[in-house]
């Protein structure tokens, strides 16, 4: 389902959304229009369901990358937004800035050879966690950093991972549709609670976080 609007949307009315169920999108990115977005059947990773293969647990240990937070923001918007189609709009792009400078958005990056090679971003509310777009320059970037992520919500108290859509890349890796009844419901139980994004250390070991993502427990 969707609601066309125009007028001016400020963060505190974007977290205001988000908190009610439903997500802004544009029809292109050349588009300066948005619309709202509150899908019958909503995405969902269950933060107890990521499934990382044997292969790609050996490569997020062993692979020769860094893991950063929240180290560019901006250049991880703007390389999900750079494909030939993308939701991605300018007033997206300011709106989900200005979210990041009041901590409410953040991204999980994968670095390599001192370049951004993959990484995704999203809101944080409570203990709910809207994942926005993900993007890979090499092969598993964007898998490392979902793991990296689920890791991150699990130890900092979170209950809801809403990836909007389920694609067969996401389905793979564990995510799951729910109707919109139950969404509200998951999401109503996880804004209110206090959550922390930031509660893991940086530096922390991969394979801390293997085990944190539910790899091995």
């Amino acid at each position: 389902m969707r609601d066309d609007f125009q007028p001016e949307i400020t963060p505190s009315l974007l977290l205001q959304a988000y908190a009610s169920g439903v997500f802004p999108m544009a029809e292109s990115a050349e588009s300066d229009e948005l619309f709202w977005v509150d899908p019958r059947r909503r995405g969902i990773l269950p933060l107890d369901g990521l499934r990382v293969s044997r292969r790609l647990g050996r490569s997020f240990l062993r692979g020769d990358f860094e893991i950063r937070v929240d180290a560019d923001f901006a250049g991880v918007v703007a390389a999900c937004a750079d494909r030939p189609e993308t939701w991605i709009n300018e007033r997206i792009r300011r709106l989900y800035l200005d979210l990041h400078r009041l901590g409410h958005a953040h991204s999980v990056e994968i670095w390599q050879a001192g370049e951004l090679a993959g990484g995704l971003y999203g809101v944080a509310l409570g203990g709910a966690f809207f994942g926005e777009s993900m993007f890979s320059r090499r092969r598993d970037a964007s898998k490392h950093a979902l793991i990296a992520l689920v890791a991150r919500l699990r130890a900092g108290g979170f209950r809801l991972l809403d990836t909007q859509f389920v694609t067969d890349h996401l389905a793979s890796l564990g995510a799951i549709e729910i109707g919109r009844a139950a969404y509200h419901r998951e999401l109503e139980a996880a804004v209110g609670l206090p959550a922390r994004f930031l509660a893991l250390p940086d530096d922390t070991a991969r394979e801390r976080l293997l085990v944190l993502a539910g790899e091995g427990e």
